[in-house]
């Protein structure tokens, strides 16, 4: 193999030394006729360029001087007066004119000069033949002392001193102005040119014509081979003259090598100027140029042969370390394939454990259908452990999409309370459950509703959460905190803090350098009973980058974790209400010096001047020399879980020491259900779950403005809602899925309607009085019509319920999914599996109160 590798190189060498050999050869070649054909092409254009300017040249000379003689004519009329006088008019004006010659042209063709020496026309029948048809014509002739004169006539009748009328006025100048003029007579070794007729006679030469007529200059200087050339050159030449039109040819001659000509007509005259270029110089120049290609292309060639020599002999020198390099990417492919297989393994086991649980869970209920506490039993586990499969599942694909590319964030109006509200919410039972101590700690919140993904800001947030409560042993400690500060970004823009913070296991420093790279699990037996796919941090990493964020984590074996999360959200323009109540006094107790400072914060901004204390027996002090002192706080806000104390015996003996008078809220972010009949019969008159945004502390404590007392909510929105009586339209095309849903939903009081597709749903909707749906819930995949073309169809309808809630009910769970949703008209989303609180929810949100029905 070795041998045939250095074979088939050896002979690629020679190959292309060989190969470059000819492309430089013909290279050099093709670049020396791409020169020569240039350098012709550019003397065209610029010989052309410079004809047409000396003809202009000349144009513009010869018109202004017939003007001046035809001004002469104009002005000094024959009739004007006596002859004497008119002629020394004629001549006073004309030399004025710097002509050197006058004269009066009669039509047998003699002269009678005015002034200047006598001339005679070389070519008097061109001459006579304009004059005679009215034309002003230009000429050439000879005076007595045989210098040659350019002549200029112009058409008129003057009398004549012999009693003749003269045919034309005509003036006469040197032939050396024209040729300074017209810079004929430069010595330039690049161009030069001549002014001739039609038979080659020269009218005005350069100094470099040495004969009498052109076409024997050509003939002399062409090559003695090239007669025949020569002739048929001169034969175009004659040609184009007799046509008018110019001429251009390139000439080999004797002692220049080549000749550029150019010939074109000249007005005003049967002359033509023609203009040579030499191409000595640049013929010399062109073939250094050309030699100068030769020994480039083969140093080139040179170089090239060095430099594939030295890469044929680089490349034994790197075989071996590129086999090594492939031996240790097969090595890494090797890795790879196995931690790919051992993922698949790990996710098997993950899948397949609440996968047996259900099946497993399924088969004990069904053979104890008699025993309704060993099915409820099964049924929760089922429960749990369905929720913990799709939760692996929507792991799993979170990471699909962030790998194609394919993740986007839906961007919208959140409200940080509600955020905080529905994690503490979601969290609270699985922390009950491991007996974990839970706190949320919040503080210097300016704006509660900012712009982001509240989806993907929730996720990030349980996250986190789920890690902590999985490895914090029962009775450890969790807390999530939140803070905002201003934003670097500027006023449009807050920073927000989050901060989640646990007592359990810890992290080693080796994991923690990977614990954001996919399917990154500890490997510990310390982890090997907690369930898991190793891809939330991988998730969570790429959800806060999304967001422009950043993540810090730290940790310590056996002592636990802390991750901070910090973001820049654009603040929302909302309008909020105006939170104010009356200017109590209040005491804070809770044992989170943090927690107090910051409720009391919020307090003073809605009008309220609270004091605040750590434990209960402290509390209970201050509020017995209060009492004493007739001076009662008008609310006190008790934490639940409290040192020594706890808050239920805290309240018993505040009543004991001052009555009813004062009322007592519970704060906690416990659920308030499992200690709500303790608490009461403790005397508690409320209940406000943590965090304590400014908002839930003012919706809160409203209530008790007037002294009304009892149990409150945290919010506004919560109150109990009866769907008795409201009509709900389902469009589902699988019949399995529309028996859970109306079982589900069926508890809540709803009248459900079924459409098996999304154009049975238009149809049964259309039908349908106005106003007898309350809502529609939208399946999107469906035969015949989908969900979004059947919400199309229903808003494109002329009904006064056009409007109706539509909701979609779908597995189709990503960002795009809700924002297309969003876009065709429907007002929310919910995933499948569906929950049948967040229907609920949904519901009460977005169908309209009976009153308001039409």
């Amino acid at each position: 193999m070795k041998n045939k590798t250095n074979r088939f190189l050896t002979i690629s060498l020679i190959a292309i030394l060989v190969l470059c050999a000819v492309v430089f050869s013909f290279l050099a070649f093709f670049m020396n006729r791409q020169s020569g054909n240039t350098i012709s092409e550019v003397g065209t254009l610029y010989m052309s360029g410079l004809s047409e300017q000396i003809s202009l040249h000349f144009q513009t000379t010869i018109g202004l001087r017939l003007s001046q003689i035809e001004a002469l004519t104009s002005t000094i009329s024959p009739q004007s007066g006596e002859q004497a006088a008119l002629y020394d008019e004629l001549i006073y004006n004309a030399k004025a004119r710097e002509f050197s010659y006058l004269a009066l042209y009669a039509p047998d063709g003699s002269f009678e000069m005015l002034y200047g020496s006598p001339v005679h026309l070389d070519d008097p029948r061109a001459f006579h033949h304009s004059l005679t048809a009215g034309d002003s014509k230009v000429a050439v002739g000879t005076d007595d002392d045989a210098g040659k004169v350019v002549l200029l006539g112009v058409p008129c009748a003057y009398q004549m001193e012999d009693g003749r009328q003269s045919m034309a006025l005509v003036g006469g100048l040197p032939a050396d102005y024209i040729s300074t003029t017209l810079s004929l007579e430069m010595n330039s070794t690049l161009v030069y040119s001549h002014i001739i007729r039609r038979d080659g006679s020269y009218i005005i030469r350069s100094e470099n014509a040495a004969e009498d007529n052109y076409f024997d200059r050509v003939r002399q200087s062409l090559h003695v081979e090239s007669a025949a050339e020569a002739e048929r050159y001169i034969a175009e030449l004659e040609a184009a003259m007799n046509r008018n039109e110019s001429y251009t040819s390139v000439l080999n001659v004797t002692e220049d090598g080549r000749w550029h000509l150019y010939c074109t007509p000249l007005p005003y005259s049967e002359w033509y100027l023609v203009t040579v270029m030499p191409y000595g110089e640049i013929d010399r120049s062109v073939s250094h140029l050309s030699t100068q290609w030769v020994v480039l292309a083969f140093a080139c060639y040179g170089i090239i042969f060095v430099v594939v020599l030295l890469i044929f002999a680089k490349y034994y020198s790197l075989t071996r370390r590129q086999m090594e390099e492939l031996n240790a990417a097969r090595e890494e492919a090797i890795r790879a394939n196995r931690a790919k297989s051992e993922f698949l393994s790990n996710m098997s086991h993950d899948i397949r454990t609440p996968m047996n649980a259900i099946v497993g869970m399924t088969a004990i209920a069904t053979a104890n259908l008699g025993n309704p506490q060993q099915v409820q039993s099964c049924l929760r586990k089922i429960t749990l452990s369905s929720k913990h499969l799709l939760g692996l599942i929507n792991d799993i694909l979170d990471m699909s999409k962030i790998e194609s590319g394919k993740m986007t964030l839906s961007i919208d109006q959140v409200s940080l309370r509600e955020v905080m509200d529905s994690i503490v919410s979601i969290v609270q039972p699985q922390m009950r459950a491991k007996k974990q101590q839970f706190n949320v700690l919040i503080s210097d919140i300016s704006d509660e509703s900012v712009c982001c993904d509240s989806v993907r800001l929730n996720q990030v947030l349980l996250n986190f959460l789920s890690n902590a409560i999985k490895f914090t042993p029962e009775g450890g400690r969790i807390e999530l905190a939140l803070n905002e500060e201003p934003s670097p970004r500027g006023e449009d823009y807050v920073r927000i803090h989050l901060r989640v913070t646990d007592t359990g296991i810890g992290m080693s420093p080796e994991f923690m350098k990977n614990i954001f790279e996919s399917f990154a699990r500890e490997d510990s037996a310390r982890v090997h009973r907690t369930e898991g796919a190793g891809l939330g941090m991988a998730i969570t990493k790429y959800i806060v980058d999304m967001m422009g964020g950043t993540i810090e984590v730290e940790s310590e074996q056996g002592k636990g974790s802390e991750f901070r999360v910090t973001l820049d959200l654009l603040r929302a323009e909302v309008t909020e209400e105006e939170m104010i109540l009356p200017e109590w006094n209040m005491l804070v107790v809770d044992d989170d010096e943090l927690l107090c400072e910051s409720a009391v914060a919020s307090l003073k901004d809605i009008g309220i001047q609270a004091e605040w204390t750590l434990d209960a027996e402290s509390a209970i002090e201050r509020l017995r020399e209060r009492h004493s002192k007739n001076n009662d706080y008008q609310v006190v806000l008790l934490d639940w879980k409290l040192p020594g104390m706890d808050g239920l015996a805290a309240a018993r003996e505040i009543r004991r020491c001052v009555g009813d008078s004062t009322p007592i809220v519970l704060i906690s972010a416990y659920d308030w259900s499992e200690i709500e009949e303790e608490a009461c019969a403790a005397g508690v008159n409320g209940f406000i779950s943590k965090p304590l945004f400014k908002s839930t502390l003012y919706y809160g404590l409203k209530p008790f403005v007037g002294g009304t007392q009892g149990e409150q909510s945290n919010t506004p929105e919560q109150r109990v809602i009866s769907f008795a009586g409201r009509r709900v339209l389902m469009a589902e095309d699988n019949e399995l899925n529309w028996e859970i849903a109306s079982a589900l939903l069926g508890d809540l009081d709803l009248e459900l309607d079924w459409a098996e597709n999304g154009r049975i749903c238009v149809e049964k909707f259309e039908q349908s009085p106005v106003g007898w749906y309350d809502a529609v819930l939208m399946d999107l995949r469906m035969p015949v019509m989908t969900g979004y073309e059947a919400t199309q169809a229903i808003r494109a309808l002329a009904r006064a319920d056009a409007d109706v809630p539509i909701i979609a009910m779908t597995a189709d769970a990503f960002a795009e999914d809700v924002q297309r949703c969003l876009a065709c008209g429907m007002n929310a989303h919910i995933a499948k599996p569906i929950d049948v609180n967040d229907v609920a929810r949904l519901l009460a949100k977005w169908m309209k109160p009976r009153a308001e029905k039409a």
